[in-house]
């Protein structure tokens, strides 16, 4: 019998809402591990990989659908994003979980309910139960149906995949949603499907998965976006290595480092420069696998970096030279765009005072102005932007080979590119409140309308 374990506290003590998730889920039933959906009859085609792996498109299999349909994450988080409070929809899948241990979709949907309330640890263990009962997950297209689009994913948080459900919002494409675990069997029948998207990110939990999707799809019967080997890249100290050279980018080069090599430097029995081999302090040190800034901090000295190692717990670091990139207005701006088969669109503009921009740190909703020179920026970064990096970001896009990728950047004073991040699990949403961000809407629908034709364009080629 398996159990998701109660918090010690209910959920969202800081939030009030409350949702008591005493979960008790027995999936040791004997019905083994479901991989069907429901999605739907048609007729069968068999193919045979080179590779011995049986990727049927299997439109002749049926199965009963669940009494309710998956909400999915997107739905959710914008639930969350614009306070609603979440306890009685929570509790209602509680309820349903609690009554049904075979209703994978409100075990995934509590999940997702669990980490939009700060649940992380609980909400995982609950998804694993889920995906243990039921690998696929069907959310059918808002309009009338033009495009299905399988999705490979992999456990995690909302950040361990590419946040598809974004991108293809109220608009024609069905979305197949295939949970693979970097143990687990990988099926040989799919759901059926015109496109496949790899959507698990690069991180230290999925790379195993990675390295077993790159045999799977490899001579897959249709078209892939994203394929794993080219994922994979997608790490710090990868995606530095890959741009490295590039004419116009400017990204630090960076490092992994064990915390005894940085013990060493702190004590100052080891100079910075041997870690750093493009400059010394100030560095920026982050643990390996963390996201999102957490204990990403700007180092100044050796003094400072002894007390970071006291705070902060970790085995390896990514270290790389601190790059002072603000503007001559002393303010911080960062881009957030994609690349969309090459297409650079931007998805938003931060401004900020401090180093590390978040958006929602940022003070956009605080400051008009803010908003005002982010309204210009979006407004013509096609005119501007794009063009100053055309060359720099045709390069990138060489060199990645990945049709879908999100991109963190800044503009530098000397003109050059620089790069924090790249990853295809990057959020891009159209949530914000049109009335505060009127001018989002356009932009957004951009990034939208460029993920939809490349779909299409993967389909039409494969024809």
């Amino acid at each position: 019998m398996n159990h998701a374990a109660p918090p010690d506290n209910d959920i969202g003590t800081d939030n009030g809402t409350g949702i008591d998730n005493d979960i008790d889920i027995d999936t040791d039933n004997g019905t083994g591990t479901g991989t069907g959906t429901g999605t739907g009859t048609g007729t069968g085609t068999d193919i045979d990989n080179d590779n011995g792996i049986r990727n049927d498109i299997d439109t002749d299999a049926t199965a009963t659908p669940p009494a309710l349909p998956l909400i999915g994450v997107a739905p959710l988080m914008r639930k969350a994003f614009t306070g609603v409070d979440l306890l009685p929809l929570g509790e209602q899948l509680l309820a349903r979980a609690s009554a049904n241990p075979l209703d994978a979709h409100a075990m995934l949907d509590f999940s997702t309910v669990l980490q939009l309330t700060g649940h992380r640890d609980h909400a995982l263990a609950v998804q694993a139960e889920a995906i243990a009962l039921q690998a696929n997950y069907l959310l059918p297209a808002q309009r009338p149906e033009g495009l299905r689009l399988l999705v490979v994913m992999g456990p995690g948080d909302l950040m361990s995949n590419t946040p598809v459900e974004f991108l293809v919002e109220q608009s024609d494409v069905t979305l197949e949603l295939l949970y693979l675990t970097p143990a687990g069997a990988f099926p040989d029948v799919v759901p059926p499907h015109d496109v496949l998207l790899v959507a698990v990110a690069e991180s230290e939990a999925n790379r195993p998965l990675l390295r077993r999707l790159v045999d799977y799809v490899r001579d897959w019967p249709r078209p892939v976006i994203n394929r794993p080997e080219h994922i994979a890249v997608l790490t710090r100290d990868g995606v530095c290595a890959a741009l490295r050279g590039l004419a116009g980018v400017e990204m630090p080069v960076s490092v992994r480092a064990d915390r005894a090599v940085l013990d060493a430097v702190a004590d100052g029995a080891t100079a910075i420069g041997a870690i750093v081999p493009d400059g010394g302090f100030p560095i920026i040190v982050r643990p390996i696998g963390s996201h999102a800034g957490t204990d990403l901090e700007k180092i100044d000295d050796a003094a400072a970096l002894a007390a970071y190692l006291q705070q902060v717990a970790g085995a390896m670091f990514y270290v790389s030279r601190f790059v002072d990139y603000r503007g001559a207005d002393g303010m911080f701006r960062k881009y957030r765009i994609v690349l969309v088969e090459g297409r650079p669109l931007i998805c938003h503009y931060a401004i900020s005072q401090h180093w590390m921009i978040h958006y929602l740190n940022a003070g956009m909703t605080d400051s008009a102005l803010k908003r005002a020179e982010e309204a210009v920026c979006m407004a013509n970064f096609e005119r501007q932007f794009a063009p100053r990096h055309a060359a720099a970001l045709r390069a990138i896009d060489a060199r990645m080979q990945l049709p879908y990728l999100g991109i963190d950047c800044a503009e530098m004073p000397n003109g050059a590119l620089l790069i924090f991040e790249a990853d295809n699990a990057m959020i891009v949403h159209a949530m914000d409140p049109e009335d505060m961000f009127p001018y989002k809407k356009a932009a957004m629908q951009k990034v939208f309308g460029a993920f939809r034709s490349m779909l299409e364009h993967a389909r039409a080629g494969a024809a």
